[in-house]
């Protein structure tokens, strides 16, 4: 099923002559960056907007899958800090930091003449609070969604990087660094600096997957089951890097590891 989905999605983009891939080096831009080069070659452009909130070694991430592609690759910065709404923390964040990324994005694509901006959004995303879904469906037919227009699952994506051969194929989702800090409280540079040092910390004892959650005076720390025992074991030298970061209180979040926890008071 997956192949045919490729198929699909490759003779879409081909249709449109030209693209420029909205590129995080992620598991989803990543297929969508070499279904597309695979469509178009150089007709292809895959941009990388680099923000302050961007998880630590994200931007090399992408430097290296690009170059794995083949495809042209180019960094472009963005203050985030700069959007009222982003700063304001609203549960609304994501759908007006989405709207200037693809602004900035779409304003390259119009200026270097390539003929459409694509998009990885997959079809298990647009499930429960996804207000950066809003902003691109308001920019209408010059941002295309193959993930969505094909019905590709998150799933199906990771089979299609495997049978490709990316690298990133089992690459754990690294959404900005401002999804951990819960809405309501305002986003600054020293609240985002505060979190990428503690999960670059918790990152050098290899765990699978963990999000670590900026509560003010509290840290809590989601997790895989498969790695309470290990953080258990290493409980004392986390206390104390976490606490030398300004934390009072370090806590384990029982229910684990999971996407979007801070949203479950919106549901509430």
């Amino acid at each position: 099923m997956f192949l045919d989905k490729m198929q699909q999605i490759k003779e879409s983009i081909f249709s449109k002559k030209s693209a420029l891939v909205a590129f995080s080096g992620g598991v989803d831009s990543s297929v969508l960056a070499k279904l597309a080069y695979d469509a178009l070659g150089d007709y292809v452009l895959a941009v990388t907007i680099n923000m302050y909130s961007l998880p630590a070694q994200e931007i090399q991430k992408a430097k290296d899958v690009a170059r794995e592609i083949g495809i042209k690759h180019r960094i472009v910065n963005f203050d985030e800090f700069k959007i009222l709404g982003f700063v304001e923390n609203s549960p609304q964040r994501c759908y007006h930091c989405k709207k200037s990324i693809l602004e900035i994005l779409l304003k390259i694509a119009c200026k270097e003449g390539y003929s459409v901006l694509i998009e990885g959004t997959n079809i298990t995303e647009t499930l429960g609070n996804r207000p950066g879904m809003q902003a691109v469906l308001e920019m209408g037919e010059v941002v295309m969604s193959p993930f969505i227009q094909f019905s590709v699952t998150k799933s199906e994506i990771r089979q299609m990087a495997e049978y490709m051969g990316l690298t990133v194929a089992d690459k754990p989702s690294s959404p900005c660094l401002a999804s951990r800090i819960p809405y309501g409280r305002q986003i600054t540079k020293e609240g985002i600096s505060r979190v990428k040092f503690a999960e670059e910390y918790l990152s050098t004892l290899v765990f699978s997957q963990f999000r670590i959650r900026d509560h003010g005076d509290i840290a809590r720390i989601e997790i895989t089951s498969s790695d309470l025992q290990r953080i258990l074991e290493n409980k004392d030298e986390i206390v104390h890097q976490l606490k030398s970061l300004g934390f009072y209180y370090v806590t384990l979040d029982l229910e684990g590891f999971r996407s979007g926890s801070l949203d479950e008071v919106i549901s509430k």
